[in-house]
């Protein structure tokens, strides 16, 4: 799995690396994965084999670290990871709850070992975690370190509300109690800054939005869409994400069906992206779906793909859409895709209205309403001009916006605040 995430952490390290900052990017639960040079190090803390352990066998939780490096090992926990281990939040309350409560939870030994390996680090100026389901650790290290916490805001509210009780509250009281441990919050979108601020009570002066950022290379400033005579060449509406409902492949199939009846043009429709096993049942219901509306020839899944696959899939869309049923934080497809010169038409909710409307690359339309998505898609394939301006002003947009420097310069200036008073 490509992991949203990762390549965001990854590609702001490595910027950061490359403009002179000493950064240590350093992997929890299994080996990071990026399309990407992946700048991280080799060890991972709180290897995924190990918490799980600690969780559900006592004994574990008092193994000596010694031994625990067997479950530890590198490529061990790469295996686990392709043995596609369920990561469904129905199944992992307890674990996650655990992980909140930091040195009180299960993973107390496991504290202990990044807080020895920090110690023989030298000093950092500041430590940022990945996301609140982690913040269980801004108090024991801000403790043992005496150094500013900063944590990134990039989605976790939807692996939270898909635990199930009395996980999903518990793991919201432990998260909302130790907002006052970490420094500064850096939400990726203005959006999540607002709904974040509510959702976990989190003051609007302890945040500073880091926009997600896209390493340019491989993608072409502009990608010529629309040159083929639509009447011979079928047009490809595409989409790009992971392959669960909350994506909503299932709305865009809808939609494309409904965008048939209002044309006669060519079509066809591809999806690229992760399909973890927690939700095959799910894309087995969308290709039944797709055979009972009988487009079963016109369909295709191109799987996973690496980077210089998937800049190869993206150029060959003439307009992308991932109709989220949720409201998105990041929308990191919508960059890729209009980087490399894809219009895109995105319902109207979540981050996807700033970055359609900052960078002009796109059309929003009526969220979960398949209609008003298959009405978006015949503007953008039915009209050349609408299509080059969509193009042109989308990877322009991108470039100038979302770049990995824009993501870094971001990154500096609020890194910079860290030992400046707030303002009153």
């Amino acid at each position: 799995m490509y992991c949203g995430s990762c390549l965001r952490d990854n590609a702001l390290a490595s910027t950061l690396l490359a403009r002179g900052h000493d950064v240590v990017l350093a992997p929890v639960y299994t080996p990071t994965l990026t399309d990407e040079r992946n700048v991280s190090q080799g060890k991972v803390f709180f290897g995924g084999i190990s918490v799980y352990l600690e969780e559900h066998v006592p004994l574990f939780r008092h193994t000596p670290w010694m031994l625990d490096r067997v479950w530890d090992w590198g490529p061990l926990l790469k295996f686990a990871s392709k043995r596609q281990i369920k990561v469904d939040p129905a199944f992992l309350g307890g674990m996650t709850v655990s992980m909140l409560q930091g040195a009180k939870g299960h993973q107390a030994k496991e504290v202990d070992k990044l807080l020895h390996w920090l110690r023989h680090e030298p000093a950092f100026d500041a430590i940022s975690l990945p996301f609140t389901l982690l913040i269980g650790l801004a108090k024991p290290l801000r403790e043992a370190l005496n150094v500013p916490i900063v944590c990134t805001l990039q989605g976790e509210d939807l692996f939270l509300e898909n635990l199930h009780e009395p996980w999903k509250s518990q793991a919201l009281d432990l998260i909302r109690r130790q907002i006052g441990g970490v420094d500064l919050f850096f939400p990726v979108s203005e959006y999540y800054r607002t709904f974040m601020g509510g959702y976990l009570g989190i003051p609007d002066e302890k945040m500073r939005v880091v926009p997600l950022g896209i390493s340019l290379g491989g993608y072409g400033s502009h990608a010529a869409h629309g040159e083929q005579d639509p009447a011979v060449h079928a047009r490809t509406v595409g989409f790009f994400g992971r392959i669960a409902p909350e994506k909503g492949l299932h709305v865009l199939v809808e939609a494309y069906h409904l965008l048939k009846q209002k044309t006669a043009m060519p079509l066809r429709l591809v999806a690229g992206g992760y399909l973890g096993p927690e939700h095959q049942g799910y894309y087995e219901g969308v290709r039944t779906r797709v055979r009972e509306l009988g487009l079963e020839g016109e369909f295709t899944y191109a799987g996973s793909v690496d980077r210089a696959r998937k800049q190869s899939l993206l150029r060959s869309f003439d307009v992308m859409s991932m109709p989220a049923t949720y409201d998105e934080p990041k929308g990191l497809t919508l960059l890729e895709s209009m980087v490399s010169g894809v219009p895109v038409v995105q319902p109207a909710r979540g981050s996807f209205i700033e970055i359609v409307e900052k960078t002009g690359g796109g059309l929003l339309v009526a969220p979960d309403d398949p209609d008003a998505l298959a009405q978006g898609l015949l503007q953008v394939l039915t009209d050349p001009s609408l299509a080059a301006t969509l193009s042109e002003r989308g990877a322009m947009g991108v470039r100038a916006q979302y770049s990995v420097d824009a993501m870094a310069d971001a990154a500096e200036a609020a890194y910079a605040t860290l030992n400046t008073p707030p303002a009153t």
